[in-house]
């Protein structure tokens, strides 16, 4: 047998520095991710700790039963919570001096033979809400999972609200990726109790450039104007009386293709889409429950249609139109 002859000495240093370059590009990401996460706490007046201790984690429970209504089984209990931290999973907390007003817990998963951090849940106190807290604790989850080697994060959230998208799409970078109709099956919290529960899966990308220009506060809103003038067509928009409109390229219904997906016209298959969502879903359902009703079913059947046909959202304004491009081997 043949020994093979050893690399000439100057390809062999290429080499060694080619395989010290990833580890050590990792690090600096980690580090500057760190760096603006504890600036985004600073700003919001906060201090964000990972936490993991029986106080602790009692403390996290305690905040979303606030939220989400003490009896509700959204409610996460504190012994779950705390057997997450201690398994190596993530748990963190905002505290505005000794109080905390905020959390979010997190578990690693695997897709595709990838490790991911799925973000399961996250709140913040309504009285500490409108200072950046929840900006906060992402950027401050960012980095806990980018200085493990951890390079995705995934959550779901509800389409029709339209600041969770603004801030998924938008404020963080992510991109919602799939669409599942009633992800959780009846949930008796104050909040989604008699809905179906609708999630979109946004998919976080944490050393994407789109995330590092977003939690460097660079992200752009969506120009829908300029998108309509570069031929973007609009699957569903907000009446004038507040109704869903679905609507092809002259304004007529989309029709479907053979697996369901919608079709506006030739051409749609190259074509940035733009699917507006209502201001306001969680007053709706108090005062005009059809009408939100009829916003979760229109949702579902364009921009959930799209999502499964291919296109990916990609960003999202705060008057709640959503743009959706085109995507060739998504995850």
């Amino acid at each position: 047998m043949t020994t093979p002859a050893p690399a000439p000495t100057g390809q062999a240093d290429q080499a060694h520095q080619a395989d010290q370059a990833g580890p050590r590009r990792a690090a600096e990401a980690a580090a500057r991710a760190a760096g603006v996460a504890e600036a985004a706490a600073r700003a919001a007046g906060v201090a964000v700790v990972e936490l993991g201790g029986v106080a602790e984690t009692a403390a996290v429970s305690a905040v979303f039963a606030a939220i989400w209504g003490a009896s509700s089984s959204a409610a996460m209990p504190a012994e779950l919570v705390r057997a997450l931290a201690h398994a190596g999973n993530y748990v963190a907390g905002a505290y505005d001096g000794e109080e905390l007003v905020g959390a979010v817990v997190g578990f690693l998963g695997l897709r595709h033979g990838r490790v991911h951090l799925h973000s399961h849940v996250a709140g913040v106190l309504p009285r500490a809400q409108g200072r950046s807290v929840g900006l906060a604790l992402k950027l401050h989850q960012r980095a806990w999972a980018l200085a493990r080697g951890i390079g995705q994060a995934e959550w779901t959230y509800d389409p029709l609200v339209r600041r969770n998208a603004y801030f998924n799409l938008t404020k963080l970078g992510a991109a919602a990726v799939a669409y599942h109709a009633d992800f959780y099956g009846g949930m008796d919290d104050a909040i989604n109790a008699g809905e179906p529960t609708d999630r979109c899966v946004a998919l976080w990308d944490l050393a994407a450039p789109r995330a590092v220009a977003a939690a460097a506060g660079a992200a752009s809103e969506p120009d829908r104007a300029a998108l309509l003038a570069g031929g973007a067509a609009v699957l569903l928009a907000e009446g004038e009386e507040g109704e869903p409109l679905a609507e092809g390229e002259e304004g007529e219904p989309l029709a479907e293709g053979e697996e369901g997906e919608p079709l506006a016209g030739p051409g749609l298959a190259d074509r940035v889409l733009l699917c507006q969502v209502p201001e306001d879903v969680v007053a709706l359902r108090a005062t005009r429950p059809e009408l939100a009703r009829a916003w979760r079913l229109a949702v579902r059947e364009t921009l959930g249609r799209a999502l499964a046909a291919g296109w990916v959202a990609t960003g999202a304004s705060r008057s709640g139109w959503c743009v959706l491009e085109r995507r060739e081997g998504r995850p």
